[in-house]
């Protein structure tokens, strides 16, 4: 099928910058710029997700006020601030401002969940946003602060699993994906799903609870027998020679938004986005269909699957792509499901330890790593039998 086409560099990206920067000379702020990019506010101040809700919105205000100098003499007054969503690494706000000449706007206040750092690459993330925010994917980034940041807000609504397996979204879905992952990011390569797989691993099987049930849970798994998985399943995803994109890497219903007057569908959210394998954002995405409740049995069958490679291969023409590149995807996606398992088991092990937010994270170590098992002996034959067609393996 061969490489795909770049939509979007990084000349395009600072020629877009320096447009911004423009923009932005009579409404700096007191607050300095993030190392990230120049042309991004940044203050040094934090707000605790800790806090009660009344406690937290002055704290908010301030925060907006220092990052936006246009913003700085209003009074608090011309703020309101609601949750939009608390999911489970993230808090959510959405700030609306009456500005002095009277117009109405608004933010999108995004809060870091406490010790998300172990699992989240902030550097990567906030280097990856500004060049998916300029190729037209999630909201703009406006500002950068101790705990967060700020983007602009997007009028539209979040998907359920259920929404995603309908044919029209699916397809919409996959030639979005597509698009997704024809954006150069600047900088190495390298896929990074073993180097952060090994990367969780080390961490989950070094942890300790204070709480005793959950340390005797813990203390049940073969963290040998992991390890042992985790490398055969490399050694065999190696054969595949996946094409390698910027991915996503996350791409469940909660990071997927439709504004359904203008029928526009949103990717967002580019918390644990890097170089990767094309077959682990598909295979990931269609795991993402048994939703935070892990009900399998909601997993795309293989017409619906077959259906989304095709509007992801080629959108235009749907219809026209070939057996063999509908084979070569369907073994891809399929394999690297077995990874998307591991690394979420592992994931959740970590978010056990470390999360305040009151979520099942050891359930949902056992979930996943059990659905791995179960599946994994279908999804090994499926690839090997593939492999020896093609004479790789």
């Amino acid at each position: 099928m061969g490489a795909t086409k770049n939509i979007w560099t990084a000349m395009d990206v600072e020629a877009n910058q320096a447009k911004q920067i423009n923009s932005n000379n009579n409404n700096n702020s007191s607050s300095s710029y993030s190392t990230v990019d120049d042309s991004i506010p940044y203050s040094h101040l934090t707000v605790d997700t800790n806090l009660s809700f009344s406690v937290m919105v002055p704290r908010v205000i301030e925060l907006c006020k220092d990052l936006f100098g246009k913003w700085k003499k209003l009074d608090d007054s011309c703020f309101s601030v609601e949750t939009v969503s608390g999911g489970i690494t993230n808090l959510l706000l959405k700030v609306s401002v009456r500005e002095e000449n009277g117009d109405n706007v608004a933010v999108t206040v995004r809060l870091y969940g406490p010790n998300t750092e172990y699992v989240i690459n902030r550097e990567r993330e906030l280097q990856a946003i500004k060049y998916l925010s300029a190729a037209g994917f999630g909201a703009k980034l406006l500002g950068v602060f101790g705990n967060g940041m700020v983007q602009s807000f997007i009028n539209a609504g979040t998907l359920t699993p259920s929404d995603m397996r309908k044919p029209k979204l699916a397809a919409e879905i996959a030639k979005q994906l597509r698009r997704f992952h024809q954006v150069e990011i600047p900088g190495s390569k390298e896929p990074q799903l073993w180097v952060d797989m090994f990367k969780f691993f080390e961490k989950a099987s070094a942890l300790q609870f204070e709480d005793t049930d959950k340390q005797r849970i813990y203390e049940t798994i073969s963290f040998k027998e992991v390890h042992e998985e985790i490398t055969q399943l490399k050694e065999l995803t190696d054969l595949l020679n996946a094409l390698v994109v910027f991915a996503h890497n996350d791409l469940l219903a909660g990071n997927l938004m439709l504004n359904d007057e203008y029928d526009k569908l949103y990717i967002i959210d580019f918390e644990y986005g890097s170089y990767n394998y094309r077959g682990f954002d598909i295979g990931n995405h269609f795991n993402e269909y048994a939703g935070y409740d892990c009900d399998y049995s909601l997993y795309p069958s293989k017409d619906e699957q077959y259906r989304f490679f095709r509007h992801y291969l080629q959108p235009e023409k749907p219809y026209e792509v070939s057996e063999k590149d509908l084979e070569a995807l369907n073994v891809e996606a399929n394999t690297f499901v077995l990874a998307s398992h591991l690394y979420w088991a592992l994931w959740g092990l970590i978010q056990a330890r470390m999360s305040p937010i009151d979520f099942d994270y050891l359930g949902y170590f056992f979930l996943r790593y059990n659905e791995y098992k179960k599946k994994k002996e279908m999804c090994f034959s499926l690839a090997k039998s593939y492999l020896l067609g093609s004479g790789t393996a």
